[in-house]
């Protein structure tokens, strides 16, 4: 495995080109490594390679000529001394499937994708750790932290984590992508960061509906506080460390997606709250917003843990049956009376 970072000689693929996955891609090339850069879409394809510009998903912002968009996905994975995969959570699974074989032995993988698959109840870390033969856990990583796209590709100033189980490999990832105005922690919990980006989502759509209700800003801050709550009880089931969840990975995320104008996940809670029917918003959207498939995931994954998550269950009934979005909020107000602070 690789230690050192060297703009000229580090090798880098990049799977995924939606908003996310194109600006990290371009963060890279704009630093000044060659990236190969994995797009399902023909057609995207072809608007970055003749124009310079992912129209679809990430539009106005110019891509770097080190940036080489490519069908080929073995050949974007292969040879590579890292590789990042920022695919939907929901179709990790089935495109590492493809090209795993091709993910050399001292590859560092790192996983920006925000989500918890549905049938197993993995983190994206688990499902690569399945589907890319002999990948150990020194070579995992993930970067998550409050950042969104547009603002990225932008060069606005953001602030994210690494985390991983290998310092070495922590260590490589955080030199691979930091610049002036991308500023990159370390963490050495990988659960917990998963978590806290995956859980986020759903409580960014419970942000949403209660903004699209009109509720407040202070429902809205109970929401989030109690919505952390519930993140971190997830996170300690699953053996996470405590103070994870007061960092970048944890409150951090989760307060720029339940407030933020640029969160898909709040802008459907949104949504919902003014009334829209899921089915309805799911037609009319061409990027996805991951807490819908991942509150299903939480909601089971809970209940199999026994872990207390009221927050996360609501959005699961509001989303998938059909629960009216005024009934939801109060049955969370009515619930029985306890002690703020859990013991642990």
């Amino acid at each position: 495995m690789k230690t050192t970072v060297d703009v000229k000689t580090t090798t880098i693929g990049v799977v995924g080109a939606g908003s996310w996955g194109t600006a990290l891609a371009n963060l890279l090339a704009v630093k000044g490594f060659a990236v190969d850069h994995w797009v399902y879409e023909a057609e995207v394809k072809a608007q970055m390679l003749e124009k310079r510009e992912n129209q679809r998903f990430l539009p106005g912002v110019t891509l770097s000529d080190n940036l080489h968009p490519s069908g080929d996905l073995e050949s974007v994975v292969a040879g590579k001394d890292m590789v990042l995969v920022v695919t939907p959570s929901h179709v990790t699974r089935r495109t590492i499937e493809r090209c795993g074989h091709a993910i050399g032995p001292d590859t560092v993988v790192v996983s920006a994708s925000k989500g918890i698959e549905n049938q197993t109840h993995l983190t994206m870390s688990g499902v690569l750790a399945e589907v890319i033969p002999g990948l150990s856990a020194d070579r995992l990583a993930v970067l998550t932290g409050p950042s969104f796209a547009k603002e990225v590709a932008r060069q606005m100033a953001t602030v994210v984590t690494v985390a991983s189980n290998d310092t070495n490999s922590a260590a490589f990832v955080q030199q691979v992508f930091v610049t002036p105005y991308f500023r990159v922690y370390t963490i050495d919990d990988l659960i917990g960061a998963e978590l806290g980006a995956a859980v986020k989502n759903v409580i960014a759509i419970a942000a949403g509906v209660i903004d699209g209700l009109g509720l407040g800003l202070n429902t809205r801050a109970a929401l989030i506080t109690r919505g952390l709550v519930e993140i971190r009880r997830l996170g300690l089931a699953m053996g996470a460390q405590p103070r994870t969840f007061t960092g970048l990975a944890g409150v951090g995320d989760l307060i720029l997606t339940c407030t933020g104008d640029l969160s898909r996940n709040h802008t459907i809670g949104k949504q919902i709250g003014e009334g829209k029917k899921l089915k309805d918003l799911l037609a009319e959207m061409h990027m996805v917003a991951e807490g819908v498939k991942t509150a299903r995931s939480v909601y089971n994954l809970s209940r199999e843990r026994d872990v207390e998550m009221p927050i996360s269950h609501a959005v699961y009934h509001v989303l998938y049956d059909d629960l009216d979005p005024k009934t939801a909020l109060y049955q969370l107000m009515t619930r029985d009376l306890k002690q703020e602070l859990d013991e642990t």
